[in-house]
């Protein structure tokens, strides 16, 4: 159904129909708007309306109709705005033709100056998933290729290798006001899950009896079934099994908000009782508790196949960097 509402000097009129990505266009006259809408939605009724070709557009159009039309089926979906928005600040006039690679590595250069080298390749990857989706999706013909494959990326920082101990997991339990922070804690070191696998567990997905949990949305968009430990089987037990719901009533970023207050209230405590260690209940983030998780599985014998089924990791080379095992544990298998 056709919507029109006025915008400043303009009318504008939306379509949306199901089955269709919305459709929006501005008018001098409120007629010239409603007269749009009727024939688009006639079109769309017999069957004959197709997405307009962006060949002649700018990048800054290109990533709108990606943000509303492919990021909302993806995990990365508000992450896409964002950047978007970013990139559109300065390379948003440019035609598509003239996206080249010289334009490209300059805007890299730019941002490096401001931001970190991940949210630079994060930016560089969505130019990419735009364009590519572009050309195999809308038609959209690029004489020179996708600039994007001949820019290096900036190098990768490199991966966090903190390791959590237990006690200064049970001191950030300790220190929380909300005894559900603790659960999620032990949970998460028992299933290397992510913050938002453990927020959106719900308990029609665990099967007590069969020891697994089923996450059917996750970070990569690949459903998969965690084999729970007698720890995390105990972590359940201990809330209450019911049959629907959330497990634990956290949202992701409510998880990281306790998590992070809890930890700088542990370290006061520390200090405050005479503790003098410098990296004690310091530079701790959830998702430490992750790669804590992933080592320990390493440490336990299990090949990198059988961890990469439990954790999710994509392909093999991204667990490379969770193998830094213990001095002390290569010590005994050395005899």
């Amino acid at each position: 159904m056709a919507t029109i509402r006025k915008l400043g000097a303009k009318w504008q009129c939306q379509v949306r129909k199901k089955g269709h990505p919305p459709r929006t266009q501005s008018f001098s006259t409120r007629a010239d708007a409603a007269q749009w809408g009727r024939e688009l939605e006639a079109q769309i009724d017999r069957g004959q309306f197709l997405p307009p070709p962006v060949h002649g557009e700018i990048l800054a159009a290109l990533l709108d109709r990606y943000c509303a039309e492919v990021s909302p089926t993806k995990r990365s979906g508000k992450s896409d705005l964002g950047r978007a928005r970013t990139i559109k600040q300065t390379l948003g006039a440019y035609s598509l033709p003239a996206l080249s690679p010289a334009v490209l590595a300059e805007y890299r250069n730019m941002r490096l100056r401001a931001v970190g080298p991940q949210t630079v390749i994060h930016e560089l990857n969505l130019i990419s998933r735009a364009l590519r989706h572009a050309v195999s999706e809308w038609g959209v013909a690029l004489a020179a290729g996708i600039p994007t494959a001949l820019v290096r990326k900036p190098q990768k920082p490199p991966g966090r290798t903190r390791r959590v101990t237990e006690t200064e997991m049970a001191a950030i339990g300790r220190a929380s006001h909300s005894a559900v922070l603790g659960l999620v804690i032990r949970f998460a070191v028992e299933t290397a899950m992510r913050r938002g696998e453990i927020a959106g567990l719900c308990w029609e997905h665990v099967d007590l009896q069969r020891r697994t949990a089923h996450l059917p949305r996750t970070k990569t968009d690949v459903p998969r079934t965690v084999p729970l430990s007698s720890g995390a089987i105990a972590v359940l037990k201990g809330i209450g099994p019911r049959e629907a719901g959330l497990v634990f009533g956290l949202a992701a970023d409510s998880i990281t908000q306790a998590f992070d207050r809890s930890s700088a209230r542990a370290r006061n405590l520390y200090v405050g009782e005479g503790g003098a260690s410098p990296g004690y209940l310091t530079d701790i983030r959830f998702h430490d508790l992750r790669h804590e998780a992933t080592s320990r599985l390493f440490e336990r014998g299990l090949a990198m196949m059988e961890v990469a089924a439990i954790t999710g990791h994509k392909t093999l080379s991204m667990l490379q960097r969770y193998t830094h095992l213990r001095a002390e544990d290569l010590a005994k298998k050395l005899g």
